[in-house]
């Protein structure tokens, strides 16, 4: 940890720290943990040159995801966008999973969905990775999931030459019967917006707790579909959700379909090496 982060944690906090260690993990920002002279220990990220507003949109997500009282996020304690940059959260020192985790998170994930949101969107644009994730609010589901998610994507690989025109023209295809394929018109449902595995953790209780948010309004499936893309829950978790709210007649077909969303944000984050799972992805939702 820089001297100047320090400095700005202590005059922000005010209070003394007193030592810090490094923490592993994610390939986006460094980690700490700190030790407060309070006897607190809290957790902090910084980036030397973050994208302008990440940790100001990360600490409103957690807020936002906080506001349904329905899972566990960690308390955000302080953050800057300016140098140093940084986000300062309650540390959660996990414990071993309680015997029902899976089910209290697929119950936690029915009830942060079905607390809603005002539109698909939200009223802010925040990210999902490093990648602006643009959150232009609209009444639309199908709208909104083709103009402010696939094609946004769409666009930024296309741009670097990561997508052929053969795949352009077939997305283009899947544009034209989107809104036959997204499933019944549903309420905006409050996403965490990027639940993978990694984004999943313990509490000090052995509890189900969520980090690391892309939140906006949007369809409940999409997070349920990456939940499954790269694996990290059991089937416990989405049986559970569904005794709880249980789906739409034909989900497990549209799985694919908000996979892509996922994948394309993969391909303009890591380069070509997700190109295929896209294409096949979109072969079978188109």
């Amino acid at each position: 940890m820089t001297p100047g982060l320090r400095v700005a944690l202590e005059q922000r906090l005010g209070t003394t720290v007193q030592s810090t260690r490094p923490l592993s993990g994610g390939d986006i920002n460094d980690a700490f943990e700190v030790a407060l002279k309070t006897g607190v220990g809290i957790f902090v990220k910084t980036h030397p040159n973050p994208p302008s507003g990440m940790f100001e949109a990360e600490a409103h997500g957690l807020r936002w995801l906080k506001e349904a009282e329905a899972v566990r996020v960690p308390d955000v304690l302080a953050f800057s966008d300016d140098r140093p940059a940084y986000l300062a959260l309650e540390l959660l020192t996990p414990a071993k999973r309680v015997h029902d985790f899976d089910e209290k998170l697929g119950r936690a994930l029915a009830a942060l969905h079905a607390h809603g949101a005002p539109s698909f969107g939200l009223d802010r644009d925040n990210f999902i990775g490093r990648l602006p994730q643009s959150n232009a609010q609209s009444g639309d589901w199908a709208s909104f999931y083709w103009r402010e998610r696939l094609e946004a994507q769409l666009r930024t690989a296309t741009d670097a030459g990561l997508i052929d025109s053969g795949t352009r023209r077939q997305f283009q295809a899947l544009q034209r019967v989107l809104p036959d394929r997204v499933g019944p018109a549903e309420p905006p449902s409050r996403l965490h917006g990027d639940l993978w595995g990694g984004n999943l953790h313990a509490d000090d209780a052995g509890r189900p707790c969520l980090i690391d948010p892309a939140v906006y309004g949007g369809h409940r499936e999409v997070d349920l579909a990456m939940m499954r893309l790269f694996g990290g829950f059991g089937s416990r978790v989405f049986a559970a959700y569904e005794e709880a709210w249980p789906l739409a007649p034909g989900a497990d077909e549209r799985i694919l379909l908000y996979q892509l969303y996922p994948l394309l944000v993969h391909v303009n984050l890591f380069g070509g090496g997700y190109v295929g799972s896209v294409k096949r992805a979109l072969s079978q939702a188109v």
